[in-house]
């Protein structure tokens, strides 16, 4: 059999680096507010059965994770559904960390798409684009007012739908734990996360090392299990960047 493809994993990695994009999994992962912290369990112990496993309680959509379309449309595709070519793209990253920064309920616009593709090109179909606010170098990404609310930043709903319709994208990702800014979930619902996923796109939320990632020409990867009928899960992620 041809072995090309072993060179151009030799050269991938002379070139590339990896840069992990997932938080670690633990109890004190950063997760949704209405969800519990893991469980870890340890089941089997080196002392008393001579290895080592362990039993983990948490919920599908814990830290950084895969939203599959059924997640919050009936009738759209689950994760077993999600095939292992779609777990490979080209990644955009759209950097409105300043604008985050100075105002903590920004919304990502068509605009700010558009100002990005004025510097870095079109955004190719297929792509997987990642919304960076920073927000993931926080300790409290929910950012509770006073009055107990909730504040970040995430997708404006005409920019997704701008990323959809007019440049076919495979799929978001970001760092909060939610698609909407929390002022627009909290009065609206969620219509930016109900949109992309009724269009049978998935998304990763609560992403993390997206300052070490370019603009544009970097592979994101994504991985998840095959969960039968599954709303999403716990995933591991990361880009292939080129030194």
């Amino acid at each position: 059999m041809d072995k090309g493809l072993w060179n151009v994993l030799a050269e991938l990695k002379e070139k590339c680096k990896v840069v992990e994009l997932s938080h670690v999994v633990s109890p004190e992962t950063p997760h949704w507010s209405g969800f519990p912290d893991m469980i870890d369990d340890t089941l089997y112990n080196y002392k008393e059965h001579g290895f080592y496993a362990n039993t983990y309680t948490l919920v599908s959509q814990y830290g950084t994770h895969v939203d599959a379309p059924c997640h919050f449309v009936e009738g759209r595709r689950a994760l077993d559904s999600i095939g292992a070519e779609e777990l490979i793209m080209p990644l955009c990253v759209i950097n409105i960390a300043d604008k985050a920064a100075a105002d903590e309920d920004y919304a990502a616009s068509v605009e700010d798409i558009k100002a990005w593709e004025s510097e870095h090109g079109q955004i190719p179909e297929g792509a997987f684009v990642a919304l960076r606010t920073d927000w993931s170098k926080r300790e409290d990404m929910d950012n509770y007012d006073a009055e107990g609310n909730k504040h970040y930043p995430a997708w404006g709903l005409d920019a997704v739908k701008f990323l959809v319709e007019e440049r076919n994208i495979a799929a978001i990702g970001h760092e909060t734990t939610d698609t909407d800014p929390a002022v627009i979930a909290g009065r609206d619902g969620y219509p930016s996360e109900t949109y992309i996923l009724d269009q049978q796109k998935f998304q990763i939320e609560v992403l993390t090392n997206l300052d070490q990632v370019p603009p544009t020409g970097a592979l994101m990867v994504c991985g998840f299990p095959r969960v039968k009928d599954g709303s999403g899960f716990t995933a591991r992620c990361y880009a292939v960047v080129e030194k």
